[in-house]
């Protein structure tokens, strides 16, 4: 099974050459958005960690009580990308104060994780925690709920799944990139097949 927007494949083991770090952020396909278009990242594959329970189901996650977040696993080449640029694209593409939640989204799958695959990429992630929060603090923010931790075991979703929403996704930004109104309404436009894309994945889940 390959990655549809760069073509690798999902199952190969790149961490010979390569690091890897969890994050959560909320929605892991948003997420999952914002690290596949970074040069250095080879693959980005989404699931479940940090729970209690083994081999959980979009439906286990989102309806019983399993503990897990929602996570986008980045595998990246730390030649040509740090830790520490990786971390400030995770920082600013969400609010890292919100608890259990992210925005709209309620529930212990959309708080905000860190999960490291060493104890150098975790002190590199707390120190980058502290920095942040200083900044956050400044401008009148709350404290970091972020979880940071060793890296738990992904159970990532069914391949047929990650790839078919990599085409949603990218279907949704090219529609949208296309679409020449005014920015209000590109924003309502996004809502609204954001809002579409995330009904299919539910149903694609459930199957």
């Amino acid at each position: 099974m390959k990655h549809y927007i760069n073509g690798l494949n999902l199952l190969e083991d790149y961490i010979q050459d390569n690091n890897k770090i969890l994050f959560g952020a909320g929605c892991f396909w948003g997420v999952e958005r914002k690290f596949w278009q970074i040069p250095g990242v080879n693959i980005t594959t989404v699931g479940y960690a940090g729970g209690d329970t083994e081999n959980p189901s979009y439906e286990d996650v989102c309806y019983k009580n399993t503990n897990h977040a929602e996570v986008v696993e980045v595998v990246y080449d730390v030649n040509k990308i740090s830790l520490k640029e990786l971390l400030k694209v995770f920082w600013e593409c969400h609010d890292p104060t919100q608890g259990m939640r992210q925005g709209n989204d309620k529930g212990t799958q959309y708080r905000s994780v860190i999960y490291c695959s060493s104890e150098e990429d975790l002190k590199i992630s707390l120190e980058s925690k502290t920095q942040y929060q200083e900044i956050l603090k400044t401008n009148g923010y709350g404290e970091i709920t972020t979880e940071i931790a060793l890296s738990p075991s992904i159970f990532l979703l069914k391949n047929i799944i990650n790839s078919i929403l990599q085409k949603i996704q990218m279907a949704i930004v090219v529609l949208v990139e296309q679409i020449v109104l005014s920015q209000t309404i590109n924003l309502y436009i996004m809502f609204f097949f954001a809002g579409i894309a995330q009904l299919v994945e539910q149903l694609i889940c459930n199957q």
